[in-house]
């Protein structure tokens, strides 16, 4: 029944706010028996270590903060200045009929979700495939292989080159036939 979710006269929804609360009930036992309520400096101490380190999120907590600035503000030399406020870092201002009464649609929550960005994906694939597109071509045309795209120039080139190889022949033979005084009609 309800009763397992009762901690220190606070009802709570969950068994993990219960759990929650019961480390608090703990927490605030052990700084109990060590705290020295005779030296305020200490209590303001651990009570500011406590606002700034958010160690209670649970009313049980908020009992002890709230009593610890009690203590603090009722001592001698102490102002509101000394002591900061409790931060609940929580807002209270809900309108529960409201939204039992109207409930978002489920058609709502897929608007809800943010949709990819395909357009900006796609052109970013594109222009990467471009990229290597041009490289490849650029590639093409500088290899020494012959291809597709160069390979009537590859071939001149080859043929040419063989062309000047026999002219430079003849004529070495030429003169070595002039030396020898050899004639060839």
């Amino acid at each position: 029944m309800w009763s397992e979710r009762v901690v220190d006269g606070y009802l709570f929804v969950s068994m993990e706010d219960v759990q929650l609360a019961q480390q608090e009930k703990k927490k605030v036992e052990y700084l109990e028996k060590y705290l020295d309520y005779r030296n305020p400096e200490s209590v303001l101490k651990v009570y500011k270590k406590a606002l700034t380190e958010r160690i209670f999120k649970t009313p049980v907590g908020y009992d002890y903060l709230h009593k610890m600035q009690k203590y603090l503000l009722d001592c001698d030399g102490m102002t509101e200045e000394q002591v900061p406020p409790v931060s609940l870092q929580k807002s209270y201002n809900v309108n529960m009929r409201r939204s039992y009464t109207q409930p978002k649609p489920r058609v709502e929550r897929h608007k809800e979700k943010k949709k990819p960005e395909w357009p900006v994906i796609s052109l970013m694939a594109n222009l990467v495939l471009i990229i290597a597109i041009i490289a490849m071509f650029a590639i093409t045309l500088k290899s020494d292989n012959p291809n597709i795209l160069n390979y009537e120039r590859a071939i001149v080139n080859k043929y040419a080159s063989w062309e000047q190889e026999l002219s430079e022949r003849e004529k070495v033979v030429r003169e070595k036939e002039r030396e020898l005084n050899i004639i060839n009609e």
